[in-house]
């Protein structure tokens, strides 16, 4: 999401950058080019102009015509615009005492509510508390088995009362259930239709009053646009909304919700949801946010996830064995089985400075962590200690053993020797030095210094009458 917006911001920051001066003719048309290409975002166009207004309002105020670097100065204001636009979010969930603490569930069919319910479980687990999911869709056929199903691969109870039609009395029987089995969470499925009717939003209705919700989240599909910003408007008025959970945040979606649904509804993104695992629902951070929209990355995203899926005391070994200088390709691959629990190597990069406008040109697949896995595991014991010893017959042995080209063997030693360096500087570093170390990663990609791999051509079969032309050229 956001590389079409993304790239229109940096070619508007990119113009005004290569002047020594602007005019204020220079600022409005900046911004004429920064409204349009919020307009193709599917951005609401009240909010595109309104935001265009005031980054101009402060452009002009701030004497952004007499600064000395008009493209930085400029950046600044739209970065923080946006995170006004966006916010303020408290992306916590607070929980009442006694419990339980109920949350209800809205959305329309088709946006990701059921699944969303069990990756919103997941996440309060992993904050100490024991959730309940409540079974309430009983218009989609098999929606409270989908629930079950969810359910167990979150380990989380789901409360279901079979045969029941009326999921008012389903909503109502699962608080006393809560409290006998000491969950202390309790999520509301509720049932969604393909459109807002009053059918639907009159049970919605119904269950609040009869659970009275201590929060309701909208769940939208933000591939829909600006109808996700139209149903929140819709579902606020009746229900009077928490917050809104943005689905398939990691699609190709061009990101018009996101920047629209606070604006025209008053009511934050809380959650986003980046992939299909149930573990792949983040909070909403504005500031963070912004800065991915304006191709700047999202270190303390990088490092937060790093910190939950890394083993501390391995890392502690590993640090150890950095400042002795002795990080093996051992070590380089075991990082790496590290670094794909954070996801995918191109959702990766987009969190690192400066990486956003390079991964077109770097090529990136995605398969990068498992060839240069299968790379590694091709070499002898003495060749992943000592990558020194890698020549060219060995390159060539380690290529045919893995599938790869002998240039992929040669560029990943070349990127391992160079990283293998870094990480010896950054061994004595502190917590504050080392949040450079991304930037200098992205640096290392924007420089085309990361490993290229070929999809290995099947040589072409020659004729006898070919083969005989060839032989004959070679003696000449």
């Amino acid at each position: 999401m956001f590389e079409a917006l993304t790239e229109k911001f940096n070619d508007v920051f990119r113009k005004m950058s290569g002047r020594g001066r602007i005019s204020e003719d220079n600022v409005r048309d900046a911004m004429r080019q920064v409204r349009q290409a919020l307009l193709e975002a599917d951005v609401n166009y009240a909010v595109a102009r309104q935001f265009c207004d005031d980054v101009t309002r402060k452009a002009i105020g701030q004497e952004v015509i007499q600064s000395l670097r008009p493209g930085e100065l400029m950046v600044k204001i739209v970065h923080d615009e946006l995170v006004e636009l966006m916010g303020p979010v408290d992306p916590k969930v607070y929980y009442v005492s006694p419990p339980p603490t109920i949350i209800m569930m809205a959305g329309l069919q088709g946006s990701g509510k059921t699944t969303t319910c069990g990756k919103l479980a997941k996440l309060i687990m992993r904050q100490g508390h024991h959730p309940l999911m409540v079974a309430c869709d009983l218009q989609r056929p098999a929606a409270v088995d989908q629930l079950t199903i969810v359910g167990e691969q979150a380990g989380c109870p789901v409360f279901r009362i079979e045969g029941e039609k009326n999921p008012v009395k389903v909503a109502r029987k699962s608080l006393p259930h809560a409290r006998e089995n000491n969950c202390d969470v309790v999520i509301i499925d509720t049932a969604g239709r393909l459109h807002i009717d009053e059918e639907m939003m009159k049970q919605a209705e119904d269950i609040a009053s009869a659970t009275h919700p201590h929060q309701i989240y909208l769940v939208c599909d933000s591939m829909t646009g600006q109808d996700a910003v139209n149903s929140a408007k819709e579902f606020n008025e009746r229900l009077e909304l928490d917050g809104v959970i943005l689905t398939k945040f990691d699609s190709d979606a061009r990101g018009g919700a996101a920047l629209s649904v606070k604006a025209v509804t008053g009511k934050p993104i809380k959650f986003m949801g980046v992939g299909e695992k149930l573990d792949a629902l983040e909070p909403f951070h504005p500031d963070r946010m912004a800065g991915r929209i304006l191709g700047m990355g999202d270190v303390v995203t990088l490092v937060e996830k790093a910190q939950e899926e890394f083993d501390a005391e391995q890392q502690a070994k590993m640090q150890a064995k950095m400042a002795e200088g002795k990080f093996t390709l051992d070590d380089f691959l075991a990082q790496m089985r590290q670094m794909q629990k954070l996801g995918p190597l191109k959702q990766i990069l987009k969190l690192m400075p400066g990486m956003g406008g390079q991964l077109d040109a770097m090529q990136v697949q995605g398969d990068e962590f498992r060839k240069m896995e299968s790379i590694i595991c091709s070499m002898t014991k003495a060749e992943r200690e000592n990558p020194g010893v890698i020549e060219a017959s060995r390159r060539r042995r380690i290529a045919r053993g893995s599938g790869a080209e002998p240039q992929d063997v040669s560029g990943l030693v070349k990127s391992f020797g160079m990283m293998a360096n870094m990480m010896k500087q950054m061994a004595g570093m502190g917590a504050k030095d080392r949040m450079k170390f991304a930037q200098q990663m992205g640096q290392m990609g924007a420089a085309g210094q990361m490993p290229q791999f070929k999809t290995k051509q099947r040589s072409k079969r020659l004729s006898k009458k070919e083969r005989a032309k060839r032989k004959k050229k070679r003696r000449r």
